[in-house]
């Protein structure tokens, strides 16, 4: 590899047990079929090594402080997809009229749902699927128009606040594409947000209409609905729930097909709406909040725009033969743009979810398929936490293989690992060994884009080498409409998240306190700013925080201060190397990166998610595990340790087992002794969002997770 490479193979090799006669054999045949295959590719292609190696960014001028612009956009940043499409209902506009009785959307058909009893007498629900349904984009733009056109009928103003609090599906999209049309301004919150953030955001935007589906609104809104003075109509997305009596009076519940009949009906009168214009407001989107209250960030149409703008071009051949899963939420910045990107291209979106998504996915009835295998999906997105699972699960199964199974798959693992390095491709390592392990999303995969929080080094490379795909790091936050950067295809390195996107320029601030320069050698590092037309407008109604987190120059470009740490590589490329929030000055003085401890220890097959902890009143770092159930009992056997789950994870003699693991991780990952978590707390639960303790995108609530484990830590500091 390249001098880019943050991790060597070498380091990120699996272990093989194998003949040392045989394996000199099997070596000397690989060397073999390496040499005949590479004659050609040599003289035939330009390597992926060749592509990686280029310039992919460069400073726009010599000053150390000075920003980083993508290789494609040095003299000005790209705004705007197509000439004259300035606002997101004339991009749909322009798709509509170009892929008109095109697929666009798709659905799955439900064709029966069970209750099975599990053996520990918990209820699952499981669900058998058809086939997709499709609206053609036609359907869509008909359906968006009637019922941006029946909201106006009830009364929703242009300019206006409209709340959306609902799950992934087309319903989602169409309703936001009405939204876009009428100049209504969407408010995003989260499914899986709690009750108190709900009502903080439903109040602080003070909608009166709120779009939802029959389960959230049954197992959520319900109990909320009066705490919000203000609300005045509730629209169901799937039909009506079935009671009516519990709610307030003055607050009318309506399906979204009614809605829609009532806007076809006035439609015919043809009464022109209001279009919104570049710096309208199109979103307001509710952050699930890793500190405190979820804050609701003012994303105007010419700021999504530019994102996708600057997303798109770093996805080659996007079109027509794309088809992409979409199962994340629709209320992150990643679900949205991604779905954006895709319907002004011409691509299939199909909806799923994380509990459909595989055929071993825990809705799914076994012997029925999950939605990738019905789907075969080209594209898609997820965050780390989703990777890191399917990463855990595949090697969990290959450790259960036959000697020699293991053995092959290692040897293969290992060869196409080198390959890569080097910038090779191996055909038939893809076809005899890895298509098994690539039919679990569906096998036509040819792009995953992960985003949200970092990912490994060695689930990264995971990912390409049996996914045989490239794995494409982002890196965006909501306030920057997603956009920021995003790996270039070619480009198997790992650790780092790409060039500035075409829309925008990053440039490093000095932070003293942390010890970042952007005069630093070899690596110029330092808190990274965001510049460009993508920056959004600010927090809704928080006009302090606006003013601490975005300023703009003397130029009148607008730029975001992420709080987040990083470095440019010699191409331009950028690594996120720390985060200001997650560094904590010890009792001694040494300074700790909470991420980049949980980083070097996360990818343990004995951990499922960890959160280190410190402060400066002490002088050692403490820890909180959620560990693998199969992991942990394996291990407690082996010590001779017995008793329940939940006793086994508030066993001491499990923690001190836990933690030597922890401590040799430690040590090959090279962490300095100070960083090492002395003390750990095992969790038998797992962090999800419904929990509060992770956002939707899995990234750790810190204050959330410090009130939680309030007298752990007194525990584990000695003052209990």
């Amino acid at each position: 590899m390249n001098n880019h490479v943050s991790s060597k193979p070498s380091t990120m090799k699996l272990k093989q047990t194998i003949n040392p006669i045989l394996l000199y054999f099997i070596h000397f045949i690989i060397s073999l079929y390496t040499v005949i295959t590479y004659i050609p590719y040599y003289f035939l292609f330009e390597t992926r090594q060749e592509k990686s190696n280029r310039i992919k960014a460069k400073p726009v001028n010599s000053k150390p402080e000075s920003a980083y612009r993508s290789v494609n956009s040095l003299d000005g940043l790209a705004s705007v997809l197509y000439p004259g499409c300035d606002t997101l209902d004339k991009v749909f506009m322009y798709a509509k009229n170009k892929f008109k009785d095109k697929r666009l959307l798709g659905t799955r058909e439900i064709l029966n749902e069970e209750d099975e009893v599990q053996p520990n007498g918990k209820i699952f629900k499981k669900v058998i699927l058809g086939h997709y349904n499709w609206l053609s984009y036609e359907d869509v733009f008909v359906r968006a128009l009637n019922f941006g056109n029946g909201l106006q009928m009830l009364g929703q103003k242009p300019k206006t606040n409209i709340a959306i609090f609902c799950e992934t599906r087309a319903e989602w999209m169409i309703a936001a594409q009405a939204c876009f049309m009428y100049n209504f301004q969407l408010v995003t919150l989260y499914a899986t947000l709690g009750g108190p953030a709900i009502v903080h955001g439903l109040n602080e935007t003070e909608v009166t209409n709120i779009i939802t589906s029959k389960e959230l609104l049954q197992t959520k809104l319900k109990d909320i609905v009066s705490l919000v003075p203000r609300l005045r109509h509730i629209i169901t997305v799937d039909g009506k729930p079935p009671t009516w009596s519990e709610f307030p009076k003055g607050v009318i519940v309506h399906t979204m097909a009614a809605v829609q009949a009532l806007g076809s009906k006035a439609s015919a009168e043809n009464k022109p709406h209001s279009k919104p214009g570049p710096l309208d407001i199109a979103v307001i989107m509710y952050t699930s909040g890793s500190t405190g209250l979820p804050k609701g960030v003012m994303i105007s149409h010419s700021n999504i725009i530019a994102g996708i703008t600057g997303m798109a071009e770093r996805i080659p051949r996007l079109g027509e033969e794309d088809v992409y899963i979409g199962y994340l939420p629709l209320a992150h910045v990643l679900e949205l743009s991604a779905e954006l990107v895709c319907l002004s291209h011409g691509c299939r979106i199909g909806y799923s979810s994380p509990q459909t998504l595989a055929d071993q996915s825990s809705k799914i009835k076994k012997g029925s398929k999950g939605d990738t295998t019905m789907l075969k999906p080209t594209l898609m997105a997820a965050v780390p936490e989703i990777m890191d699972r399917i990463y855990k699960n595949v090697m969990n199964k290959v450790n259960e293989m036959s000697s020699f199974q293991r053995n092959l798959f290692i040897l293969a693992y290992n060869y196409k690992m080198e390959q890569i390095s080097k910038g090779h491709g191996t055909p038939l390592c893809d076809r005899f060994i890895f298509r098994k392990v690539r039919g679990l999303l569906g096998g036509n995969i040819r792009l995953l884009l992960c985003g949200g929080a970092p990912l490994s080094a060695t689930t990264q490379r995971f990912m390409n080498i049996c996914f045989c795909c490239p794995v494409g790091q982002g890196y965006g936050l909501t306030e920057s409409s997603g956009a920021g950067t995003i790996t270039e295809v070619w480009d198997y390195n790992t650790g780092r998240v790409g060039a500035p996107l075409v829309c925008c320029e990053i440039k490093l601030k000095n932070w003293e306190e942390g010890g970042y320069f952007n005069t630093d050698k070899p690596h110029p590092r330092g808190e990274i700013l965001i510049g460009g037309q993508n920056v959004t407008m600010g927090y809704y109604k928080n006009e302090a925080k606006t003013k601490a987190d975005f300023f703009e120059d003397e130029n009148g470009q607008r730029w975001l201060c992420t709080g987040d740490v990083g470095e440019f590589d010699p191409d331009g490329c950028l690594k996120i190397i720390d985060r200001k929030k997650d560094l904590v000055k010890l009792q001694a003085g040494e300074y700790v990166s909470l991420g980049k401890v949980e980083a070097a220890l996360k990818n343990l097959s004995l951990i499922d998610n960890i959160c280190a902890y410190a402060n400066s009143y002490h002088s050692y770092v403490i820890g909180f595990v959620v560990p693998n159930q199969k992991e942990l009992t394996e291990l407690a056997r082996k010590k001779g340790l017995q008793g329940t789950w939940e006793e086994l994870c508030n066993s001491c003699e499990m923690e001190n087992e836990v933690l030597k693991v922890l401590s040799e991780a430690a040590v090959s990952a090279s962490l300095e002794k100070f960083e090492i978590p002395v003390k750990i707390r095992l969790s038998p639960e797992p962090w999800t969002p419904e929990t509060g303790l992770v956002t939707d995108a899995f990234k750790l609530k810190r204050k959330e997770l410090k009130t939680h484990y309030q007298a752990d830590i007194e525990r584990m500091y000695g003052r209990k």
